[in-house]
């Protein structure tokens, strides 16, 4: 099992940046492709971003594809969510989750996950 903390996150105004920070214990970090959800009241958790473990190839939701940016830093077993031009439907919870081997799209898949950081983005 490995344990995921976050940080970063909070209120921004439209228009702001932002950025996540997960950072994991344990070993092998490189091995684990690392995934951004983030989730509304109410609503399913959806996945905004994926790093893969193999090659670092980055995936992203057509929501906030040239807006975020995703990346890693195996030696410090971290995995980051850069996010620009921040708006206000990207108001939710955001969770970092990773999975042994490459990534995958959905979260039931995921059986490592941060404890969730509000991101809130004012009009």
């Amino acid at each position: 099992q490995m344990h995921l903390v976050q940080s970063g996150g909070g209120l921004v105004q439209s228009g702001g940046s932002l950025r996540l920070s997960c950072v994991a214990s344990g070993r092998a970090f490189d091995t684990y492709s690392v995934s951004w959800f983030r989730q509304v009241p109410g609503k399913e958790r959806v996945q905004v971003s994926c790093i893969s473990s193999s090659d670092a190839t980055e995936y992203y939701a057509d929501s906030v594809k040239g807006r975020f940016t995703t990346s890693r830093d195996d030696a410090k077993n971290t995995a980051y969510l850069q996010m620009n031009s921040l708006r206000p439907d990207d108001t939710a919870v955001y969770y970092c989750a990773a999975v042994y081997g490459l990534c995958l799209i959905n979260a039931r898949d995921y059986e490592n996950w941060g404890q969730g950081t509000q991101v809130t983005v004012s009009s």
